[in-house]
């Protein structure tokens, strides 16, 4: 394909990385979520949160405090599940990476 003398070529997407690791460990907990067989009395809270997350990757600017509040409602939500742990914990380190560094007193 020709170009214009001084036209750029797209490189294709320049979402943020974070965001981009934030969607694919929501993505894969929320598949497994739909493949576990057990039915837990939170379930519907899990799911409902990590759409939440989903929508706010999505976004592109998620609020930190919001995604920290959806992280502990999920892992509240299936925290005793243990099949589930690995994928909740990809969540929660990809969560952690739009977090502001922390002081230490």
């Amino acid at each position: 394909m020709l170009r214009s003398v001084g036209q750029e070529r797209s490189t294709g997407s320049t979402e943020d990385p974070r965001v981009t690791e934030l969607r694919t460990a929501v993505s894969r907990l929320r598949r497994e979520l739909a493949g576990h067989p057990a039915e837990f009395p939170d379930r519907g809270i899990a799911e409902d949160e990590l759409a939440a997350l989903d929508a706010m990757a999505v976004s592109g600017r998620p609020e930190i405090p919001r995604l920290r509040r959806s992280l502990l409602l999920v892992a509240g939500a299936i925290g005793s599940v243990s099949a589930l742990a690995p994928r909740l914990r990809d969540v929660r380190i990809a969560v952690d990476l739009f977090g502001e560094p922390r002081h230490r007193p």
